[in-house]
């Protein structure tokens, strides 16, 4: 492993092409692009393809930990690897929220020699996607409360069953549970209410699953609002706003096209959170990318048993994608996490720490193995591994019937997952790839979740609240029991107990509550201590940013 300068400089001293050089890579007419300066642009949604010919490889990970295992990094890796060995690839990966830039993960554009560029733009505002699907969100809650009091036009709605929380990109603790209204009688009807983060946002689900925008429309309209005082169902098509938030969404349903530092394209669009919604880039996007390039390699949030359950059960089955190839990435460092092992002890080479972290990596594979995919084995390296941990951690690999390689793109770009990207070539000219769900539609939602705690997770029993079981009886009646089930629950654990690392047996999990995103086509139950608004860190990323009179900016890596 050599040694080089921060992301931030590697991405600073990065040739970049203009971006319509990068759009004729994969046929696409200057005239068909709206720029958005030099290495930024807009792609029309006549690009996609509805039965689109090229083939899907879904990058998924390990539990992660929180020294990072580099799915994302990995993922633009696999893509310059590709091409590195003559393929036509493209990635199509989320956009990074303002949360975790700001809180504890820092930016979210890869790392090293495999980033997606220009990697401050697209760590901030970017094209202003995450801006308007915040406005549309909002002004759905800002016509809820002015229908509220509202006396002509009133829909008499209950405020206490109002279901629809207002959203911002940031973590801020102190905004999940609040009360508006307080004050003068034109502040508005006083009652509880609360902040998500915006990749938690129904819209932000909306956007991602959305077909074109007919379909949006008709997605945004089925959004469930709350009750009348008389228990009748109140959806955001009652509330005659679904123009006013589509026309909001105009230009952020558009897939937006950037680069790799090798000079491949990349495509980034949408960015839910895999702990607490789906988890994936646009359904429109992938489909682009298909259209545009013979692979796609594209990424589901956190590890397999989050972002890939929810890859394969929602995503798949609401666009008819179906995966030619999965990667699973693992880092020695994270299997040692999986062994108990603290921090300071990763640098030391540590074999039977190996055998005893695998259990982790072990289960994702096993998961995926279900689905009917077989996956390949990424390992992310890092200058501390030994020859002997990467023998170990490969022969235990074989032992599940998987191939485990070592990628170095971090450090050498697509040459250094040159090996990785032939290795998925193989798999996928095998053609034994074969995607099936694990529930069907036609399942009640108790069996919805039962299959994914049980299966996926591995727990014994699953435990429902008062509260929950309350929400359950409405969901039933609402005629919802059709949706998927996207579980929100801690990355850290296969359970809902972020404490219960590697592969815990013998435990229950809770569903504390639920929420409903019946426009989406989703039933949101939430885990254990779970929040849709996360919190910053005691240190959080923001403190380590800046930017001088040049305009240099450091500290978003």
């Amino acid at each position: 492993m050599s040694t080089f300068p921060s992301d931030i400089e590697i991405a600073q001293n990065a040739t970049m092409s203009h971006i319509k050089d990068i759009a004729k890579k994969i046929n696409i007419s200057e005239d068909d692009i709206e720029f958005y300066g030099k290495y930024k642009a807009k792609l029309p949604l006549n690009l996609q393809q509805e039965n689109p010919k090229g083939k899907l490889i879904l990058v998924s990970a390990m539990s992660p930990t929180k020294y990072g295992e580099g799915k994302t990094t990995m993922s633009i890796g696999l893509t310059d690897g590709l091409n590195y060995i003559g393929k036509k690839a493209i990635a199509v990966l989320r956009e990074p929220s303002l949360g975790p830039v700001f809180g504890l993960k820092g930016g979210a554009a890869g790392g090293g020699y495999v980033q997606v560029l220009p990697m401050e733009d697209i760590n901030l505002h970017f094209t202003g996607d995450f801006s308007a699907i915040e406005k549309a969100n909002n002004l759905l809650s800002a016509v809820i409360d002015n229908n509220l009091q509202n006396t002509k036009y009133s829909l008499n709605l209950d405020p206490k069953s109002i279901a629809w929380k207002r959203v911002m990109d940031m973590n801020d603790r102190s905004l999940r549970q609040i009360i508006i209204g307080v004050g003068a009688k034109a502040n508005g009807i006083m009652r509880e209410d609360g902040f998500n983060i915006t990749p938690a946002s129904e819209v932000m689900a909306i956007l991602c699953l959305a077909k074109d925008l007919e379909d949006l429309k008709f997605r945004l309209g089925n959004i469930f609002v709350g009750k009348t005082l008389d228990g009748k169902a109140i959806f955001a098509r009652d509330l005659n706003v679904v123009g006013a938030m589509a026309t909001l969404l105009k230009d952020a349903i558009k897939p937006n096209l950037v680069q790799t530092i090798d000079g491949n394209p990349a495509i980034l669009h949408g960015g839910p959170f895999a702990s607490i919604a789906q988890g994936t880039n646009t359904a429109i996007a992938t489909k682009m990318g298909l259209s545009l390039g013979d692979y796609v390699v594209t990424e589901a949030g956190f590890g397999a048993d989050l972002g890939a359950e929810k890859f394969l059960h929602i995503k798949c089955e609401q666009s008819g994608l179906k995966p030619d190839a999965v990667v699973l990435v693992a880092t020695i460092r994270a299997i040692k996490h999986h062994a108990g092992l603290a921090a300071e002890d990763f640098k030391t080479e540590n074999v039977s720490a190996i055998e005893k972290g695998f259990c982790n990596l072990e289960k994702h594979i096993e998961n995926m193995q279900q689905f009917g995919l077989n996956p390949v084995v990424c390992i992310n390296a890092f200058p501390d591994d030994t020859q002997a941990e990467y023998d170990k951690l490969k022969e235990l690999c074989v032992t599940k019937g998987v191939s485990a390689i070592v990628s170095t793109a971090f450090a050498q770009g697509g040459k250094g997952s040159a090996e990785v990207a032939q290795k998925v070539i193989e798999e996928i000219e095998k053609g034994t790839a074969n995607y099936k769900p694990l529930y069907q539609p036609s399942d009640s939602i108790e069996y919805k979740i039962n299959v994914v705690a049980k299966t996926i997770y591995g727990a014994n029993s699953v435990e429902f609240s008062p509260k929950s079981k309350a929400q359950l009886k409405m969901i039933n009646d609402l005629g919802f029991s059709h949706f998927s089930v996207c579980m929100a629950k801690t990355p850290a654990s296969f359970s809902d107990n972020e404490k219960l690392i590697g592969r815990p047996t013998n435990f229950d999990i809770t569903v504390r509550e639920f929420e409903i995103a019946s426009g989406a086509g989703f039933i949101v139950p939430l885990l254990g201590e779970v929040m849709r608004m996360p919190g910053l860190p005691p240190v959080p990323n923001a403190e380590r940013i800046d930017i001088d009179n040049n305009g240099v900016i450091t500290g978003l890596s």
